[in-house]
């Protein structure tokens, strides 16, 4: 298993504010420049699932895990042989609201897949989230 997280704490912002934005699957691509869509049809619930392409990548299926509104959302892409979870969360801290991404990787062939697409997901989490943060303040 293999993971990375990032983190940031505003203090302008509320978790309802950062929830709407997180849970309107459909407008996703309105403040994150490296996927074309993301679509959902059914509710932003554990069990949910959405069509998500990345920009210059294949359209897949993702499925949402666990969530937990106003806190907490988890969704799982399967790979041949391994499994990568995009995992977010808000934390309330004295200094205001904690924003963390982590992308975790597991299975036997994790360490492949680690290479081909979890590492460069990782690397993206601070341009999401100053995007989301964005996206957040603005509405």
């Amino acid at each position: 298993m293999w993971s990375k997280s990032y983190s940031t704490t505003v203090s302008d912002l509320t978790a309802d504010q950062v929830w709407a934005v997180w849970q309107d699957v459909n407008q996703w691509h309105t403040w994150q420049e490296d996927i074309d869509y993301a679509r959902m049809d059914g509710e932003f619930v554990t069990g949910g699932k959405f069509e998500f392409k990345p920009a210059g990548g294949p359209r897949l299926q993702l499925e949402l895990t666990e969530v937990r509104e106003n806190s907490r959302y988890v969704d799982l892409t399967r790979l041949p042989l391994a499994r990568m979870y995009d995992i977010h969360e808000l934390h309330a801290r004295d200094s205001g609201l904690e924003i963390t991404t982590t992308i975790r990787i597991e299975g036997p062939l994790a360490f492949l897949w680690r290479k081909l697409v979890a590492e460069g997901v990782a690397d993206g989490a601070q341009r999401q989230t100053d995007s989301l943060i964005a996206r957040a303040r603005h509405g």
